[in-house]
């Protein structure tokens, strides 16, 4: 039993039903009762291991329906670029953009893809997302897609719900300049072969 507690239940669109000093009641990992303390149900003999919460804000678990949160290195100077009034297009045409992205995350091993996107997910989290969907997209071929998607389901060991999104069709990668239908076709081969390894679910 958690208690002193202020509970945003969402249950009222005013005010997102908040319990000023509400309780929550947890039968192993589901939430069994929530309400104002005073509502509390009999918890029968032997009551229940009690939590004082201190007048914490208690709200449902987030859910990020669309992150980037796996690729290699970073675009910070094109942050800086964008800025002094070049378009995306201007960044792309010298090298940068997406195609930057995945020359860094075909670069990077994958313990130092998933180190820095475990970064990326623990900020999510300290803001109070509890599910994550993670989108591929910056591999372009059959292995570095798999080991983008395979790190994104090693995110989901940290106790966060994880769905993956292969996005392989993100961009044309380089190997295939000018013949964007034969990258398409490889992709719907390489679909299913991800499905089977248990790596998309989307």
């Amino acid at each position: 039993m958690w208690r002193h507690a202020r509970v945003a239940t969402l249950a009222d669109a005013a005010g997102w039903g908040l319990v000023e000093r509400g309780a929550i009641v947890t039968e192993g990992a589901r939430i069994a009762w929530v309400g104002p303390e005073a509502d509390l149900p009999a918890l029968g003999a032997g009551g229940a291991e009690e939590h004082d919460l201190g007048g914490a804000l208690v709200t449902p678990g987030l859910v990020d329906a669309h992150t980037h949160l796996v690729y290699g290195g970073h675009r910070a100077h094109e942050f800086e670029l964008r800025l002094q009034g070049a378009s995306y297009e201007d960044i792309a045409r010298a090298g940068g953009g997406i195609r930057s992205t995945v020359a860094a995350t075909r670069a990077a091993r994958e313990d130092e893809l998933l180190a820095s996107a475990a970064k990326r997910l623990r900020t999510l989290c300290d803001g109070g997302v509890t599910t994550v969907e993670i989108k591929s997209g910056y591999g372009l071929s059959l292995e570095d897609e798999a080991r983008c998607l395979r790190v994104a389901r090693r995110l989901g060991d940290t106790g966060v719900t994880v769905r993956t999104t292969s996005l392989a069709a993100h961009a044309l990668p380089p190997e295939f300049e000018g013949r964007a239908d034969d990258y398409i076709d490889a992709v719907c081969q390489w679909l299913p072969q991800w499905h089977a390894l248990g790596l998309v679910d989307a």
